[in-house]
């Protein structure tokens, strides 16, 4: 490492406890909440694509192994109704490992330029063939082939052996011009039992409402920050 970045790298480990940030959101209450968490969350969506924010539909996927082990990493919501929300990937990565283990799983939209976040937790699906089917025609062509050539999560001899992959996927659908979906790969739903909205406040007072599944429906409750 250069001298001169090892100088920084000090300075920003020394000035790690008093990073922050002043959050000065306007009052979240339970009169601003629409009706549903689907719209509620929609509605925080479009808001966060009209500041700008880059990929908006970004979320943290947190799972547990069978040992509840647990790991993490960011995926696209690629589907949102009352049904819950959806991203897609191979059926044979860590994380669908870890959600056939478990059935259960938790995902977070971090928008930390306007100071929210929404957290979405429940049990898990697989999306349905055709709906996949669908979605899957709207990708881009050099997607749909790394999605065929990649196995993903597994351990590989460099990165010349994923180069080797995509090439001879390539050539292997070079004559094809609607490429099919892999068998092992398709969508998953998480159907929430909770949704929580969270504004950033001043003074670390944020606003932290959310939905909650119940048997007699869905209802709102606040929790202190």
């Amino acid at each position: 490492m250069m001298p001169e970045i090892e100088d920084q790298v000090e300075d920003a480990v020394v000035r790690l406890p008093g990073m922050r940030v002043a959050y000065d959101g306007a009052a979240f209450d339970e009169s601003s909440l629409a009706a549903t968490w689907t719209d509620q969350l929609q509605g925080w969506l479009n808001q966060a694509v009209a500041a700008g924010i880059p990929e908006p539909n970004a979320m943290v996927l947190a799972t547990a192994d069978a040992e509840g082990r647990p790991s993490s990493r960011t995926v696209l919501c690629k589907g949102l109704d009352e049904r819950g929300v959806v991203f897609y990937t191979n059926y044979t990565s860590a994380k669908s490992h870890d959600l056939t283990a478990t059935r259960y799983a938790s995902v977070t939209f971090p928008w930390y330029a306007l100071h929210r976040q929404v957290h979405v937790r429940g049990e898990v699906e697989k999306v349905g063939t055709k709906e996949t089917a669908e979605y899957w025609a709207q990708r881009p062509r050099g997607s749909q082939l790394g999605a065929w050539a990649s196995p993903q999560s597994r351990v590989v001899d460099g990165r010349r052996a994923l180069d080797n992959a995509l090439h001879g996927i390539e050539r292997r659908f070079a004559e094809v011009e609607q490429i099919p979906a892999p068998p092992h790969w398709g969508g998953w739903r998480i159907r929430p039992d909770l949704v929580e909205f969270w504004q950033g406040r001043e003074d670390r007072m944020h606003d932290r409402l959310r939905y909650v599944r119940t048997d007699d429906g869905w209802h709102v409750e606040r929790v202190a920050p």
